[in-house]
């Protein structure tokens, strides 16, 4: 029988998501702040804000993928799986399982067996997710860090790459986000006022100010510090930017900084519709492909979509994927395409029916 009660994990370098799944259908969803560069206590804050949200988490299966083992806190990938998983262990008990791609589920007495499967797999659970619904797709997973560009072609996965390092390779993994990328590695150039300038290669804004200042940005995603760590209000926003090349905000009208807002989401756009167009190539997908919109920045696809003449289906608007009506469900449909990996990992251990530890077996004998 499929598993009533679960709660979907996707445990980042930047944020811990959580989905909450009973009966087949998303009821809840939660994303905290985890700088886990400075450490593991904040993948301990981030389950202790989860279990005050749900009292009653002890009694769910659990459904973990992670890609914060890439955090410079740990030597190496493996010793950050093993460390990530020890620390949910220890939070959630012996109803875990991790998900391991193509592979399928792992026990925590096997992880460290199998780390490389688990390590940055986030990408794969949504992917696997879409393509049980929609045939012939690309994944355009735009978050606060990275974007995950993933073809789907008759309904398999047929992503060149299989780990970060292959994904950056085959151009499937772009490191940029709407949140956290400092905007020097958007452009080496930016036009303002007419003219162009060089731009200055420090961390002085990112593109959470870029987003902000054009309002695209939701206030409720825009949860890391400033790059100044000063205030997120528009003046702050504006003089952010001015920094970028070399002024300050008091130098020009509001409706400049706007403008050059702009232009630097023309810049990452391009660098992602590069990519795009790379993977759609490779794959012969242009011609019947949709976009799935997810992320923080999915308000970017359309943008993506509309020269190649592409619909967007929007990822809580898959088929399936049982999210109730009224405003509640309106906030959780919103949160679901922001948090996909651990609505997908959760949807996706929902409907295993079978014990971990046997899975796991199976799989890798």
């Amino acid at each position: 029988m499929p598993r009533d009660f679960v709660i979907g994990w996707d445990i980042g370098g930047a944020h811990v998501k959580a989905a909450r799944i009973e009966d087949g259908r998303v009821r809840d969803i939660a994303q905290w702040p985890c700088p886990l560069w400075q450490g593991l206590e904040h993948v301990d804050n981030a389950l202790a804000q989860a279990a005050l949200r749900w009292p009653d988490l002890a009694h769910a299966d659990h459904a973990v993928t992670m890609t914060g083992e890439m955090a410079d806190l740990f030597e190496h990938r493996e010793a950050g799986v093993a460390a990530i998983a020890a620390r949910l262990a220890s939070h959630c008990g012996e109803r875990i399982a991790f998900y391991a791609g193509a592979a399928g589920w792992v026990a925590f007495d096997s992880v460290s067996a199998h780390w490389e499967r688990i390590a940055s797999a986030n990408w794969f659970a949504t992917a696997q997710l879409v393509a049980s619904r929609i045939p012939h797709a690309v994944l355009v997973d735009i978050g606060s860090t990275t974007t995950d560009l993933i073809p789907i072609q008759d309904g398999r996965i047929v992503a060149r790459g299989t780990d970060d390092a292959g994904r950056l390779k085959s151009g499937e993994l772009v490191y940029q986000g709407v949140v956290r990328t400092p905007l020097c590695a958007l452009a080496h150039r930016i036009r303002f006022c007419g003219e162009h300038y060089n731009v200055m290669n420090e961390f002085f804004a990112t593109t959470a100010d870029v987003y902000r200042l054009t309002g695209a940005l939701d206030p409720l995603h825009d949860q890391q510090p400033a790059a100044d760590g000063g205030a997120k209000d528009r003046h702050g926003t504006c003089q952010r930017l001015a920094r970028m090349i070399g002024r300050d905000a008091r130098d020009a009208a509001g409706h400049d900084w706007v403008d050059l807002a702009h232009r630097w989401r023309d810049a990452q756009l391009a660098h992602l519709s590069l990519n795009l167009t790379r993977v759609l190539g490779r794959t012969g997908l242009a011609h019947n492909v949709v976009l799935i919109a997810a992320g923080c920045g999915a308000f970017l696809v359309d943008a993506l979509a509309e020269p190649l003449g592409r619909d967007v289906v929007r990822f809580d608007a898959l088929p399936g994927i049982g999210i109730d009506a009224g405003e509640a469900g309106d906030a959780a449909r919103g949160w679901a395409r922001v948090c996909a990996p651990c609505v997908a990992v959760g949807m996706l251990r929902t409907d295993t029916d079978t014990d971990t530890r046997e899975t796991s077996e199976a799989l890798f004998a």
